[in-house]
């Protein structure tokens, strides 16, 4: 069943190969800067099919994950919806099913499915190396980079806070 106000925070990448670790490393520093008691926060290494066992039953998921673009500037953050979601690093994956078609099966087979999903993508320079570091470009701007996801979280958690208070 689900509890109406629980949100879950998920970053999605490996911690040891370089800027694709920047979603967990930016959910376990969220964690402790914070404060709501409604609040799960995760990480997992890839999402497709294996995604809808970690989401059911929440009311709002936020998915953070490296994205690497054409012309893309490392260490820019997106904030995306399922709407206009594309492909970051892990939610779709040329091995699996895309993130989109995971949440449509979902819901078409009566699961449990978050009501609001936001997918906060950070721009990376390297993700081929093995190396818990991040690459000097997006060590330079992990700062910057957690400032502002911290800043879109709480944007989001307000306006889930001003529409439950609304019910």
């Amino acid at each position: 069943m689900m509890n109406k106000n629980r949100i879950l925070i998920q970053g999605i990448g490996n911690e040891i190969l370089t800027d694709d670790g920047i979603g967990p490393k930016l959910v376990k520093k969220l964690k402790g800067n914070l404060s709501k008691k409604d609040i799960d926060f995760e990480t997992a290494f890839i999402g497709g099919l294996e995604i809808l066992e970690s989401i059911q039953g929440y009311h709002t998921v936020i998915f953070i994950d490296a994205i690497r673009t054409r012309d893309g500037i490392p260490g820019t953050v997106y904030q995306l919806s399922p709407e206009n979601f594309n492909t970051t690093s892990h939610l779709s994956s040329i091995h699996d099913v895309s993130f989109l078609t995971s949440v449509a099966l979902g819901k078409k087979l009566g699961l449990d499915m978050p009501q609001f999903i936001y997918i906060i993508a950070v721009e990376i320079f390297e993700d081929r190396i093995f190396d818990d570091n991040f690459s000097p470009l997006i060590q330079q701007k992990y700062e910057e980079i957690f400032n502002k996801v911290k800043e879109l979280i709480e944007k989001i958690l307000e306006a889930h806070s001003l529409n439950s208070t609304e019910i």
